[in-house]
């Protein structure tokens, strides 16, 4: 396993995870890790069904946010894995190794192809 190569890519992951989070969030200042949707346009001046959209945005917003906000946890977890020397590349459920072409397909894979989650 290069472990070089899967770094590259979690670190390529990494920088696209965050370009889409600052697309559609911010990150809060007191908690670096923690991203808050952010509105599209400002329903202050705008007509009820104009706030209605946008409170119908905000919501897929926040769905957007969080689940990209995981992923982004999962891969700084795998880089500071490879970063401290820890058990990167190893089942979290049984301790065995993951697969190669798991790692291959998701370097930030917390379990082997049996404990998929």
């Amino acid at each position: 396993m290069d472990i070089n190569f899967l770094k590259q890519k979690l670190e390529e992951e990494k920088s696209l995870l965050e370009k889409e989070l600052q697309g559609v969030g911010k990150q809060n200042p007191l908690n670096k890790a923690d991203w808050e949707a952010t509105e599209e346009h400002n329903p202050e001046t705008a007509d009820l069904n104009t706030k209605a959209d946008a409170h119908e945005d905000i919501e897929e917003r926040h769905a957007l946010t969080d689940t990209l906000e995981a992923r982004l946890a999962n891969v700084n977890a795998a880089l500071e894995k490879i970063h401290n020397g820890a058990l990167y590349g190893m089942c979290e459920v049984c301790g065995g190794k993951i697969e190669e072409d798991r790692l291959e397909a998701n370097p930030a894979a917390k379990t082997c192809k049996k404990h998929m989650e």
